[in-house]
């Protein structure tokens, strides 16, 4: 084999650090970025987060206090201006190749503080959202509070404390008896009989105790228990009977409403079974619900949009939300201590001091990125700011994307886990694109204003007659919208509504 030397000349695309977490940061929400901001502080030093009051310095998108300034049109405000290219995460610079050796004029000034943030002071008086919803009494304190009334041994009352515990967030009681105590003492059966005889003891002492039905093993004797506890006058006579009988049988025959089905076993009339169902209906299946700490999931959104002018006049304005926008500077007294010394032992902190700058422009093209969508689809979907979600046109990703010169995948992890709050409430950027529909005059209409005209015709139905797929199916042909049965409960489904056969009132 001869040997021989060759140039050849080759493309190829490399992803560079800075371009990787670029991509990164514009997929994140609003909660895994605020983490990000917390870990890429505590790791850098060079970076900090401003406390002070500074003067702003714009860089290219919407300031809360300034002038709305109108587009083409006149319509949507024009929050990104046309010389910053386009500030998406494949867009980086590509005058820095990532050791640290170029050049470069950063701007260590302070950036997100766009708007004035709201404070948020813990020393205040005013409690925090999170402390109102864990500030509640929770169902074990409200149980061993009753139980300190009772008289009972030693024995029972360790018995009573272990069912409260063992209680799940729906005050039920999962595991049998056998199990608890068979984890109790696993191999002494002597012992075990002993325990389950005082955890049967004590479990009748338990579903005396309020909530009614607390302690129960299933939802028939969770329903059970509460029927019992009702008044001679709390129904109409025989119901709470006909319910006690429908309750001993299958749940899954009461969830269908199988009625010839209930009479033929418990011998109660469909009459006295439809008002045992009605009776049921009242009954809470979840006796713990209200004593459950839930921490409320506040959707913080991303994008404001406001009405300008008139309500005559349909303009608005799109704006980014300053209160989820972190306020990051490069701290002054380290960069310009570094600044002063020059040699090859400070390469490592010149390399933190550029991931610092870099954090700092990929936080503020991921913003500017959502600023520039955001406004897009408002451009896009004017009229849904201006009618509601029935006047919704079909959107792709693929028409944004176009748009604005990026790619289609940019786009979709711009919509994803980002909110915009509307004059019609907040929705996630995600909501305003959807497919098209084919309509008699040749046009489309878009699912998501499909979906909402079908919930409107629910919501205007004889709940007596109930309309069944078929039914809206042609209604929404007299629309002039061509929407298969199937397409109609697969958007029923997605809305949440029950069939028919499950909507008919008693």
């Amino acid at each position: 084999m001869k040997q021989g030397l060759s140039l050849r000349v080759s493309q190829h695309l490399a992803l560079t650090p800075q371009l990787q977490q670029s991509i990164r940061l514009l997929q994140l929400s609003t909660l895994e970025l605020s983490q990000e901001v917390e870990q890429m502080l505590d790791d850098n030093p060079f970076l900090e987060l401003a406390q002070d009051e500074v003067p702003r310095e714009e860089f290219g998108i919407a300031r809360a206090d300034a002038p709305a300034q109108d587009d083409a049109d006149g319509d949507v405000p024009t929050g990104a201006g046309e010389g910053d290219g386009d500030a998406a995460a494949e867009a980086l610079p590509t005058d820095w190749d990532g050791d640290g050796s170029t050049e470069m004029v950063p701007d260590d000034g302070e950036w997100g503080m766009e708007a004035p943030a709201r404070r948020h002071d813990n020393d205040g008086d005013t409690p925090d959202a999170t402390e109102l919803a864990r500030g509640g009494e929770t169902l074990q304190q409200f149980l061993h509070r009753q139980a300190l009334s009772l008289r009972l041994c030693d024995e029972d009352a360790a018995a009573l404390r272990f069912l409260i515990e063992s209680l799940n967030d729906d005050g039920l009681l999962d595991e049998p008896l056998e199990s608890l105590a068979a984890s109790l003492a696993p191999d002494d059966l002597a012992q075990q009989e002993e325990l389950v005889h005082h955890f049967t003891v004590a479990l009748r002492l338990l579903q005396h105790l309020e909530p009614v039905g607390v302690g129960a093993r299933d939802l028939a004797e969770c329903l059970r228990l509460q029927l019992a506890a009702l008044g001679p006058d709390a129904a109409e006579p025989g119901a709470v009977a006909a319910a006690l009988a429908a309750c001993g049988h299958p749940m899954e025959l009461l969830a269908r409403r199988d009625f010839k089905r209930l009479a033929q076993l418990t011998g109660e009339s469909e009459a006295r079974l439809r008002s045992a169902l009605t009776l049921i209906a009242r009954l809470e299946p979840k006796p713990g619900r209200r004593f459950v700490d839930v921490e409320r999931n506040v959707v913080v959104p991303d994008v404001i949009v406001t009405r300008l002018g008139r309500p005559g006049q349909h303009r608005f304005r799109v704006q980014l939300n300053a209160d989820v926008m972190p306020r990051l500077r490069v701290h002054e007294l380290y960069a310009g201590a570094l600044k002063a010394q020059r040699g090859e032992r400070h390469q490592g902190l010149q390399q933190r001091l550029q991931e610092a700058r870099w954090f700092i422009k990929n936080i503020q093209q991921r913003f500017d990125t959502i600023l520039r969508v955001s406004n897009a689809i408002v451009e896009r979907q004017k009229n849904f700011f201006v009618h509601g979600e029935l006047a919704m046109r079909p959107l792709v990703l693929r028409e944004i994307a176009d748009e604005l010169g990026l790619h289609e995948s940019t786009i979709s992890r711009v919509t994803t886990a980002k909110y915009m709050s509307t004059p019609y409430g907040t929705f996630e950027l995600k909501y305003f694109f959807g497919s098209a529909l084919g309509t008699e005059t040749g046009g489309n209409a878009s699912s998501t204003a499909v979906r909402a005209l079908i919930r409107q015709f629910i919501a205007g139905e004889d709940t007596r007659k109930p309309l069944s797929d078929s039914q809206l199916s042609e209604m929404l042909k007299e629309q002039g919208i061509e929407c298969a049965r199937r397409t109609v409960a697969k958007y029923r489904e997605a809305l949440r509504l029950a069939p028919a056969n499950l909507r008919k009132a008693l």
